[in-house]
C-alpha cells in the first residue's frame, strides 16, 4: 500500500493540470496483467518485454522527460489516471513520494537490493522504505579533449588544486582557451561536486529535514570555483548555446566533468572530434579522490497499488535482466545494475572517446565508488530555479557564489517552512 513520507500540505502547489488519461487496466479474463508504463524512449526494450512475457502485457507511453514527466505524473496521480509503471530522475522521488503518488515496494523487492551496489540502491530508499529501482546512473567523470591535452602538455589533474594548475597552463598556453565552463544552469553538477566534498544538501530523521546548501563545505567549494572565475582561469557562462559549442568545435573548450552519460552528448555537437576526448576519474578534495558523486539518472517506480507485484516483475526485467541492459547500452545509456555495468566491458567505448582502450573501466570504477546514503530534498525543483537565478548575477561578477549559494539556501529553507515541513532551522 502506498506509504505516507513526511508529506507536506499544498505540494506542487500551482501545478497546471494536464489532463493526461491512463489506459492500463487490471487482468482480463485470459489472466494478462496489463501495465500502462510512461517513460522517454524504452521502444525496443518494451518491445522486447512483450515479445517474451505473456501473462505481462506493457503499453508504453513516451511522456517526455526531466521535471516534464514528474509534473505530469502527480497531475496524473491526482486525477486518478496515473500509469501502472513511470520513470522519474532520482532528484524528483522525494518530491513525488511527499505527494503520495509513488508506492512503496520495499516488500515486494525481494533480492533487487543485491543486484546493485549499495550507493546506487540508496538512491531509491528512504528510511528504511523503498520507492523505485534504478535503471540508469550518471556517476561523475572527468570528460576532457585528450588530443587537445596533449597538444598543449596538459596533466589529467588528480585533485582540483591539481585543477587549477591546469586551468592556469591552460589559459597561458593558449589564450583563447578555457579548461571548463561553469553554467547558470548547472545545479546538478555543482551539488555534486559539493556532495563529493562532504556537503549534504538534505537530510531528513525522524520526519524533520536539515537544510545544508550553504553548510561550511559547501561554501567552501564555492569559494574555490568563485577564485577560479576572478583569476579567469575558468569561463562562467550557459553551455550547450551555439557560441559554446563553436568554442567547443574549434578545441576552445577543453572538459567537462559530467555523469558518463557526458560523451553522447558531446559527440552530437562535435562529432567531428571522435576519437579525440577520453575520461578520467574526476579530480578529488584532497584525500577524498574515491568519492564519486551522481549527476543525472533515473528509476522505475509503481503508482498502482493493485497490479504492485505485476509491475516489480516488469522492472525487474527492465533493470537487470541481461537482454535489457544489452538494449540499455546500445542505446547509449550506463545501466544502473551490477549486470549491466559488468556487461558494458563487452562493448566497444562510445565514438567520441573511441580511441580509449580502458573507457569503460574507467566508467566501471566510477560506477563503483560512489558516494553512500545521497539524499535529495522535496523540493528540489525550487532549488534548481532559485540556483539558476542566483548564480547567473554571480557569474558575472555581480556577487560572489558563495551569496549565490546562501541565497538558495534561505530560499528554499523559506519555501519548505511555507508548505509545513519540520525543519531543524
Amino acid at each position: 500500500m502506498r506509504r505516507r513520507f513526511l508529506a507536506r500540505p499544498g505540494a506542487f502547489a500551482g501545478v497546471t493540470a494536464l489532463l493526461l488519461t491512463s489506459c492500463g487496466v487490471g487482468g482480463g479474463d485470459d489472466g494478462v496483467v496489463t501495465l500502462d508504463y510512461w517513460c522517454w524512449g524504452e521502444t525496443t526494450k518494451v518491445e522486447e518485454f512483450n515479445a517474451t512475457h505473456t501473462d505481462i502485457r506493457i503499453n508504453h507511453t513516451d511522456a517526455g522527460g526531466g521535471n516534464d514527466s514528474s509534473i505530469k505524473l502527480l497531475t496524473a496521480s491526482r486525477a486518478g489516471n496515473a500509469p501502472d509503471v513511470s520513470c522519474v530522475e532520482y532528484q524528483t522521488i522525494p518530491a513525488l513520494v511527499v505527494s503520495e503518488a509513488l508506492v512503496e515496494i520495499t516488500d515486494h523487492a525481494g533480492d533487487l537490493p543485491n543486484r546493485f551496489d549499495p550507493g546506487t540502491w540508496q538512491l531509491t530508499s528512504f528510511d528504511g522504505h523503498v520507492y523505485g529501482v534504478p535503471i540508469d546512473i550518471g556517476p561523475m567523470v572527468f570528460l576532457y579533449n585528450r588530443a587537445r591535452f596533449d597538444e598543449l602538455g596538459l596533466s589529467v589533474p588528480t585533485t582540483w588544486d591539481e585543477f587549477a594548475d591546469v586551468a592556469a597552463q591552460a589559459r597561458e598556453r593558449d589564450p583563447d582557451t578555457y579548461v571548463m565552463t561553469l553554467p547558470p544552469d548547472g545545479f546538478g553538477g555543482f551539488a555534486g561536486l559539493a556532495q563529493q566534498a562532504g556537503g549534504q544538501w538534505w537530510a531528513v530523521e525522524d520526519g524533520r529535514w536539515t537544510v545544508g546548501i550553504a553548510d561550511e563545505t559547501s561554501l567552501e567549494v564555492a569559494a574555490f570555483w568563485q577564485d577560479l572565475l576572478e583569476r579567469d582561469l575558468i569561463q562562467g557562462g550557459p553551455i550547450l548555446t551555439p557560441e559554446w559549442n563553436n568554442k567547443l568545435n574549434e578545441g576552445e573548450i577543453l572538459a567537462w566533468p559530467t555523469g558518463v552519460w557526458g560523451p553522447g552528448v558531446i559527440y552530437g555537437i562535435a562529432e567531428s572530434q571522435a576519437g579525440d576526448w577520453a575520461i578520467a576519474p574526476l579530480p578529488g578534495w584532497g584525500e577524498s579522490g574515491a568519492a564519486v558523486p551522481f549527476q543525472g539518472g533515473s528509476a522505475l517506480t509503481v503508482t498502482d497499488d493493485d497490479k504492485v507485484e505485476a509491475a516489480v516483475e516488469f522492472i525487474a526485467w527492465m533493470n537487470t535482466s541481461e537482454e535489457a541492459c544489452a538494449l540499455q547500452i546500445a542505446a547509449g545509456e550506463y545501466p544502473a545494475s551490477i549486470t549491466g555495468q559488468e556487461m558494458t566491458a563487452e562493448q566497444p567505448p562510445p565514438p567520441l572517446a573511441g580511441e580509449q582502450e580502458d573507457y569503460w573501466e574507467v566508467a566501471n570504477y566510477a560506477a563503483t565508488h560512489t558516494l553512500p546514503n545521497i539524499q535529495w530534498g522535496p523540493n528540489v525543483n525550487t532549488a534548481q530555479s532559485e540556483f539558476s537565478d542566483a548564480v547567473s548575477p554571480a557569474l558575472r561578477g555581480q556577487k560572489s557564489l558563495v551569496d549565490a549559494l546562501r541565497e538558495t539556501h534561505r530560499a528554499v529553507v523559506d519555501d519548505m517552512a511555507r508548505d509545513g515541513f519540520d525543519l531543524t532551522d
